[in-house]
């Protein structure tokens, strides 16, 4: 269920720079870091992406390369 949230969220982001369709294995970089830090975020209109961005800092490795990858595109 969590994934097909994440999944939705990811491929239905408003903002451009996220707007790009992520793979599974991109999506996957990041399951584990969405649980810990935005598993109570609306999915939708890019806020868990948003909500990612916010913890940068905290993310694993294999999740802030997608994100920055993303920025990039």
């Amino acid at each position: 269920m969590l994934r097909i949230v994440l999944t939705a969220a990811l491929l239905c982001g408003s903002t451009a720079v996220y707007a790009q369709e992520m793979t599974a294995a991109q999506r996957n970089a990041c399951m584990g870091d969405y649980e810990k830090y935005c598993k109570g975020v609306e999915p939708g209109g890019g806020r868990i992406i948003a909500c990612l961005a916010k913890q940068s800092d905290k993310l694993a490795p294999a999740c802030k390369k997608v994100l920055a990858a993303a920025e990039k595109k």
